[in-house]
């Protein structure tokens, strides 16, 4: 439930309108939009920082509008992963405020009444890629840690082959609150990248490589080997899941810089 429905819900108890029973039920209730072919988890934000996201592949056109209608008469921008063009077409003549990026396969609506958020940015995330082949799960995880309200900047095509274009963006990933390195072939850059800053590097092994890669897996192995300390990994691909990872801790971060202003991040080059 949001702050301005518990706000209005007290200002109710407070007039005599409703009992102390009925505000307690209703706040303590987890709200569920129930429409049939989905249960859309509303209070999913309340919980865990960011509304519910959709995972677009299995579902319809039809559902999909369902849910992302649920969503947002409640304020909550949509994110949508995994959206091929076809379901990108069709789902924009309806939300034609909607934004498709189709190279991540990303879709985001911002609603028309967004819930009351900081004006400042919640954070900084940088996202690197080692390729250009890389970049689909990049823009994914960029995507992603925008809709969080975190400020993402992309380093792109930076990988260990050339390890002398990394050094020219030392001081835009030594402003990061948390980095996403994204990676396939043998997956070694973000063990690079971790020796380089203090801050969490959330490494995403892509299925980008020859034969003995095992799609991913090679990269996978890799990063999980990583001796860098501050190098954590997820799943091959996965993007979404960094990117929501990377815009939590910044936000957290954020929010701890605006309660103790004197403990800011380094300056930004």
């Amino acid at each position: 439930m949001r702050r301005s429905e518990v706000e209005q819900l007290a200002r109710q108890l407070l007039a005599g309108k409703i009992s102390l029973a009925e505000f307690t039920q209703q706040v303590a209730q987890p709200e569920i939009a129930d429409l049939g072919e989905a249960q859309v988890d509303i209070d999913r934000a309340t919980r865990c920082g960011f509304p519910e996201v959709v995972y677009a592949p299995g579902k319809t056109v039809a559902v999909m509008e369902k849910i992302f209608q649920a969503l947002l008469e409640k304020g909550m921008e949509v994110l949508a992963t995994r959206v091929s063009p076809e379901q990108a077409d069709q789902l924009l003549s309806r939300f034609p405020q909607g934004r498709y990026n189709d190279i991540g396969r990303v879709l985001r609506i911002p609603p028309a009444r967004p819930l009351e958020k900081s004006a400042a940015s919640q954070g900084r995330v940088v996202v690197v890629t080692a390729g250009t082949t890389d970049l689909p799960v990049a823009e994914e995880a960029r995507e992603t840690a925008l809709w969080t309200g975190a400020e993402v900047l992309l380093i792109q095509d930076v990988g260990v082959a050339g390890p002398h274009r990394l050094l020219a963006h030392l001081d835009t990933l030594r402003s990061a609150d948390c980095i996403v390195v994204v990676a396939g072939m043998e997956g070694a850059l973000p063990s690079v990248v971790g020796g380089h800053v203090a801050c969490p590097v959330i490494a995403v092994p892509t299925s980008v490589g020859y034969g003995a890669s095992f799609g991913g897996v090679a990269a996978l192995l890799g990063m999980l080997n990583s001796c860098a300390s501050n190098v954590v990994v997820v799943n091959i691909d996965a993007g979404f899941k960094a990117g929501y990872a990377a815009g939590l801790i910044a936000q957290n971060l954020a929010r701890a810089r605006a309660a103790a202003p004197s403990a800011g991040r380094s300056p930004t080059p």
